[in-house]
């Protein structure tokens, strides 16, 4: 059985169907119909405004067409339909946004006069059309204009209506015997026609009051201030308020912006940047915008609350989108506006961000969060922003004068500069990879010229206020040579190494970018100069020159155009060649550059990072970040909002790896903790020795692999084990200090170098084996080709013959180790004997660990040991003098390529405990191996008959 209630409904909807098919053909056609096409803007825009509403009220027939036919339905059939299939309570929502469109449409064009103007411009037609007109209305003075009934035409009715929806609702919720939730949607749909209402009284009312401004205005305040959307919220004509610091005559507030009218000037603000303080004497409060601090006073505090809340609740509704509803202040939405929050806004008062556009987060009037920075001529910068002011990651472009280039700063920034590390790709193809302080290279940094530059260079070194100075290498492509020195204000300054493509080394002193005074100067056949010369190495003035063979000249030397090197001096041909050794003893920069001061510009940083208790927030400021290949950058803004750090926080990150340090303080963990910790390019002790190779191969590889700089080389790994040692002590420290856990004990001297040659020095060492080996290389080339020569000599004994030269007893020969196959004879076998230990040296070059290295020698004895014992049919010890033949043998048979570089570095390498030891005495009888082998008896002559043992030991 229907309610009267519903069928009350659905009179009413027919009724109203009806009338807005009325007023519709009585009042809106025609207003479209009949209205020329306007020439002026403001007529136009009527026009467009008239149509739109014309499209509401279509799309309000239409519903109230759907909602009666769902009453029909319903009064047909009440036995299988039940009320919840009523439109107007199961699509209340959208029956309401329906309404809601249709009353802005019609409060838009109350603002702009818009029936006012059509009535004046057509007066007869709409004159014909009175009588009809005020049919439409209840209670409308004959005395109104046309304009006026238009009005009311096209309002009255829809507030009758939902007046009317309003109780016919209520009292279809209290007679409803139907169940929760049908009730609900009763009451649902009650509410909220009862809160458009409230609503549609209210957007009238701001229409008006937007209506009557618009008069109150000039011309050109009107056309600056007054859109058809914009509504005044409030006027400091009606609740009077004083402005400070502009003096403001009149201040209007408007749902989008707030307005300071001063003389002829207007101040507009967008009140999605507009952040309010609620002052301490009761009537003042403050607004804080991007550019201006106001202050807001009224004599009555009144008026001081009254403007308070409106601002509060018309920025709430401005970030948003959307009007308040029912009222302004009202709705689920929260009443005060949030703190942060993500704007476009464009600067306009002088200064760094005059005229740029800067779009995203802000707090409290500044630009603070992630955002993006654009200026007119061109220059973007996106990334992290606090308090006004660049701070944190952030990648700026900046246009060169030239077409499609670019600057490209991947950086991190703070307070507004750039600090810390960055990646600075310029448009000369230049690139920049190190440490900024106040927007200038500071600290450890590598600029870099393209590979295809006309005169391409490399600094890897430290910078002072932009400017290359402290210790730094630089290589010079286009001269063909590597400075490895001292540098003061972008100049040469101080002690410096100079290594040439042609082999020329030079040591000496240089001033403003001049080699001033003596030097040494080593050229590719170990000839020796020491005296004074040009920046091109030509020698000039006093000298003396050492060759190879051991002849000295001293004297004055110089040069004339076309005349080559002219000298006047002393020839001596007394002197005997040189010692190799000595010449091997010719190492440069060793001892003008301290080992420990070399590098400052990466280890200092470290230790600051960790004095501050590794804070995950700088640990890409310290130790850099990752991005890809940023060519694209300068192709897809997009492109600078890049994914460059790895999906966990920072900071999480960090305390992950303070926890696996603390989890393995023990060996043998420590040292598979370390060493996963190094080959882990995103730890920041992998990160600090990654930083490390970077030098190492700008100081040693390519030009500088000079044999003069193995020392210099040798000593820099060292100190890399000592400080990475020290980094991972200072990580501990801190790790323990977090966890409340007491520090570890000062390390004394003794311990600290057991760990940095037991523990760090093998992890790390592959990292810096391939060019440090090359040096060696070179260092030892000459006693490697005599040893080489010596290899292939032994090579063509057979193995018998081999023993037999080598004086090995003959009871020891493991002849019964020698299968031999039909028509073969003993003398003729070849690499048979002692197969086990030859094999077993062979794997000697197969690790770059000095300690394993010595632990294959040491196997390797143990081969020898094991052969001869089996021989003899019982464990046999061997002499020194039987040992060291056989050792020969089994180094011959190896044939082991640079077994001297592979020596010396292993000597130079392994850790202090093992000296005196069996290692030592090992790799001391390997030495004995490898001078024999050289010697030139041993290439042309018998051994002598016996070994004299103390002459190796």
């Amino acid at each position: 059985m229907c309610s009267p209630e519903e069928e009350a409904l659905l009179r009413l909807e027919e009724v109203f169907s009806a009338t807005l098919a009325r007023i519709n053909s009585l009042v809106l056609q025609p207003l479209l119909e009949t209205t020329p096409e306007p020439s002026d803007a403001q007529g136009r825009e009527g026009v467009r405004l008239l149509q739109q509403l014309h499209q509401s009220s279509q799309r309000l027939w239409e519903v109230t067409e759907e909602s009666l036919h769902s009453l029909q339905e319903r009064l047909g059939h009440q036995d299988t339909v039940g009320l919840e299939s009523l439109l107007l309570l199961r699509d209340a929502d959208r029956v309401l946004q329906v309404h809601v469109e249709y009353i802005e449409s019609y409060a838009s064009c109350v603002v702009v006069q818009a029936f006012q103007k059509a009535a004046k411009k057509r007066r007869e037609f709409w004159r014909g059309q009175r009588k009809a007109l005020w049919q439409l209305l209840s209670g409308m003075s004959s005395e109104a204009s046309v304009g006026t009934a238009l009005a009311q035409a096209l309002h009255q009715p829809l507030a009758h209506h939902v007046q009317q929806y309003v109780f016919l609702l209520l009292s279809l919720g209290d007679s409803t015997a139907d169940p929760y939730p049908t009730r609900e949607l009763v009451v649902h749909a009650a509410t909220l026609f009862g809160n458009l209402q409230s609503f549609m009284r209210q957007v009238l009312d701001q229409a008006l009051a937007t209506q009557a401004l618009r008069h109150s205005l000039s011309s050109r305040l009107r056309d600056l201030l007054c859109t058809p959307a914009r509504r005044l919220l409030q006027d400091s004509q009606d609740v009077p308020v004083t402005v400070t610091p502009l003096r403001a005559e009149r201040v209007l507030l408007f749902d989008d912006v707030l307005v300071l009218l001063q003389g002829h000037s207007v101040h507009t603000f967008d009140l999605k940047l507009v952040w309010l303080d609620p002052g301490q004497d009761g009537c003042t409060f403050h607004l804080l915008t991007p550019e201006e601090e106001l202050s807001f006073c009224s004599k009555d505090p009144q008026d001081r609350m009254v403007w308070q809340w409106k601002v509060t609740q018309a920025v709430c509704q401005a970030l948003r989108g959307k009007k308040d509803f029912p009222v302004l202040g009202a709705g689920l939405e929260p009443s005060e506006p949030p703190t942060c929050r993500c704007v476009a806004y464009t600067f306009r008062a002088e200064g760094r961000l005059c005229q740029a556009t800067y779009e995203g987060e802000w707090c409290r009037g500044r630009p603070h969060g992630r955002g993006t920075l654009k200026w007119p001529d061109g220059r973007n910068h996106v990334g992290s922003f606090c308090q006004g002011l660049e701070h944190g990651f952030g990648i700026r472009l900046v246009p060169q004068a030239s077409e499609d280039k670019f600057d490209c700063y991947k950086c991190h920034w703070r307070e507004g500069s750039m600090c810390g590390y960055g990646i600075c790709e310029y448009g000369t193809d230049k690139v920049y990879k190190g440490y900024f302080r106040a927007g200038l290279r500071h600290g450890f940094g590598v600029l870099e010229s393209a590979p295809q530059a006309p005169q391409p260079f490399k600094y890897t070194g430290h910078w002072e206020r932009g400017q290359r100075s402290g210790y730094g290498v630089e290589e010079d492509g286009d001269r063909g040579e590597r400075y490895i020195g001292m540098w003061q204000a972008d100049q040469r300054h101080g002690p410096g190494v100079m290594v040439t493509q042609a082999g020329v080394c030079y040591q000496g002193t240089f001033q403003a970018d001049k080699m001033v005074g003596p030097g040494i100067l080593l050229s590719e056949d170990d000839s020796l100069y020491e005296g004074t010369f040009t920046r091109d190495l030509t020698l000039v003035g006093k000298g003396k020159v050492t060759f190879p063979n051991g002849f000295t000249l001293e004297g004055s030397f110089g040069s004339g155009a076309g005349k080559g090197l002219h000298t006047q001096g002393v020839l001596d041909t007394a002197a005997f060649p040189p010692d190799p050794s000595s010449t091997r003893k010719r190492q440069l920069g060793v001892g003008a550059f301290p080992v420990e001061s070399r590098w400052q510009g990466i280890y200092g940083p470290f230790r600051d990072f960790v004095s501050a208790g590794c804070p995950g927030d700088e640990q890409e400021t310290l130790l850099g970040f990752h991005v890809q290949n940023s060519r694209e950058l300068r192709k897809s803004q997009e492109y600078l909002c890049c994914e460059r750090a790895q999906p966990e926080p920072c900071a999480d990150r960090m305390e992950d790896v303070l926890d696996e340090l603390l989890l393995h303080r023990e060996p043998p963990a420590l040292r598979e903790c370390l060493g996963k910790a190094l080959s882990n390019s995103l730890h920041p002790l992998g990160k600090l020795l990654r930083t490390l190779m970077l030098t190492f191969q700008a100081t040693y590889a390519g030009m500088g692999a000079s044999k003069h700089l193995q020392a210099l080389a040798q000593e820099e790994v060292k100190q890399h084990a000592r400080e990475l040692w020290a980094a991972y002590r200072g990580l501990l420290q801190v790790a323990l200090q977090r966890k409340g856990q007491a520090p570890e004990e000062d390390e004394d001297t003794e311990t600290r170098d057991l760990q940095v040659h037991g523990l760090v020095l093998p992890l790390m060492l592959p990292s810096f084996y391939s060019e440090l080996f090359t040096l060696y290389l070179l260092l030892h080339e000459t006693e490697d080709s005599l040893y080489s020569q010596g290899i292939a000599n032994l090579s063509l004994f057979p193995d018998t013959k081999l023993l037999e030269f080598l004086d090995v007893q003959k009871h020891l020969w493991p002849l019964k180790d020698l299968t031999l196959t039909t028509n073969q004879r003993l003398s003729l076998v070849r690499d048979k004997c002692f197969l086990s230990a030859t094999e077993c040296l062979q794997k000697i070059i197969t690790t770059v660990d000095p300690r394993e290295k010595l632990e294959v020698l040491e196997r390797t004895y143990g081969e020898i040991e094991a052969t001869v014992s089996r021989v003899l049919g019982q464990e046999h010890k061997l002499p020194m003098d039987d040992l060291l033949p056989l050792l020969i043998y089994v180094v011959s048979r190896a044939r082991i390529q640079h077994l001297g570089a592979e020596i010396h570095l292993i000597r130079d390498m392994m850790d202090p405990i093992h000296t005196g030891g069996l290692y030592d005495f090992l790799l001391t009888a390997l030495e004995s191996c490898y001078e024999h082998i050289q010697k030139e008896d041993m290439r042309l002559h018998r051994f002598p008959g016996r070994w004299d043992s103390r002459e190796h030991w």
